[in-house]
């Protein structure tokens, strides 16, 4: 890998991080064309998935592709969807090479793209800052995979780990910076999803707010019998902003009924032991197109998905007070009798956010 591949290929990773939470079911792509050591063109998947970065790049290059490299962050596509390939697009452009990271792992791909440029004699280069491109595919990748979307894990917490004081409490443990990067994350993830409990009790929004954000993400409550408030802003809100509602297979009828009629979605999905069976709460999410679901809470879904292993990213703000015993914890009772039978996650992040502090962690792959 050349000095210059891995610069322009960090260029294309950086504009293909633009489109994250904006562009699902697609992933979100960077694509940067240079030609004699310029830069003639830039793109990135548009919100909504269309344009795809490669049409964008090449229109902002116009004749100045032909003979030029073009960088992208995953393979271009091959098939005819809402849009051309954009394999396509490259080889009449008359790009001369092609720079990528890896294969795309979506069935209707999967090579065919990379053989078209090479049947049209483009030079195609691949394996290129491949494990960064990893991390910003993630969530698409993993839903190609195994049919689930990349799920990331926040909690604001009191020093002692507490989400709220015994009479609940919570407004507010973390500041306004920490908040704010809060809503700088559901930005960049297709959804927001809380439990019933967490809706019932924060009345919330799970808007993105005072980041100008294109696309807000879809809003998903997690519960069994449906018995939210029908007087909620999420509620208020169903037929404005996405809400979908991951329910029992047997749930109310005139509940149903009333959601569906103010606007939600309702997916129905499987109960294990009394409890919503999250493997197939996120198995729905994923065939809805969902890649990113940014996971607010609160502690029975948060100890619901780290029990099911399906915790791919924490995100913590820990704030400089201590709340005590009788706090209510951040994730709830798990069971466990060893350490050995606790995910492991390993620290990529921490800084400082307006005296919070902000860490993330990485689950440890096997």
């Amino acid at each position: 890998m050349s000095g210059s591949d891995a610069r322009f290929m960090a260029l294309a990773l950086s504009l293909g991080r633009r489109g994250q939470g904006q562009c699902f079911p697609n992933p979100a792509v960077g694509c940067v064309i240079v030609r004699e050591g310029r830069i003639v063109g830039r793109g990135w998947t548009a919100p909504g998935g269309r344009p795809h970065a490669e049409p964008r790049a090449l229109a902002q290059a116009g004749a100045a592709a032909r003979g030029a490299t073009a960088y992208v962050t995953l393979e271009p596509c091959s098939h005819h969807g809402q849009t051309p390939p954009c394999a396509e697009a490259l080889i009449t452009a008359g790009i001369a090479r092609v720079v990528a990271p890896f294969d795309d792992n979506d069935a209707r791909v999967s090579g065919r793209g990379f053989a078209m440029l090479r049947a049209a004699g483009i030079t195609v280069t691949t394996g290129v800052m491949a494990s960064e491109a990893g991390r910003d595919l993630a969530g698409f990748l993993l839903r190609n995979e195994v049919g689930r979307p990349w799920v990331t894990l926040k909690l604001a917490s009191s020093f002692d780990g507490r989400i709220a004081t015994a009479t609940g409490h919570s407004q507010w443990i973390t500041g306004p910076a920490a908040r704010r990067a809060v809503h700088g994350l559901r930005a960049r993830h297709d959804a927001v999803m809380v439990g019933a409990g967490t809706a019932r009790a924060d009345d919330p929004t799970l808007t993105v707010r005072d980041m100008g954000a294109r696309r807000q993400p879809v809003r998903v409550v997690v519960s069994r019998r449906l018995d939210l408030p029908l007087m909620s802003n999420l509620a208020r809100t169903a037929s404005d902003v996405p809400l979908w509602l991951c329910h029992g297979r047997e749930t109310d009828a005139a509940l149903t009924e009333a959601w569906r009629g103010i606007g939600a979605r309702l997916l129905p999905c499987d109960v294990r032991a009394g409890q919503m069976d999250m493997a197939s709460v996120l198995r729905e999410l994923g065939a809805q197109g969902l890649t990113r679901v940014f996971c607010e809470g609160g502690g029975s879904l948060a100890a619901s998905l780290l029990s099911a292993g399906l915790v791919d990213e924490l995100v913590g703000f820990t704030a400089g007070l201590a709340i005590g015993a009788e706090g209510l914890p951040g994730v709830a009772a798990m069971g466990l009798a060893r350490l050995e039978e606790a995910a492991r996650f390993d620290l990529i992040e921490t800084r400082d956010v307006g005296g919070d502090v902000m860490h993330r962690w990485r689950r440890v792959q096997s």
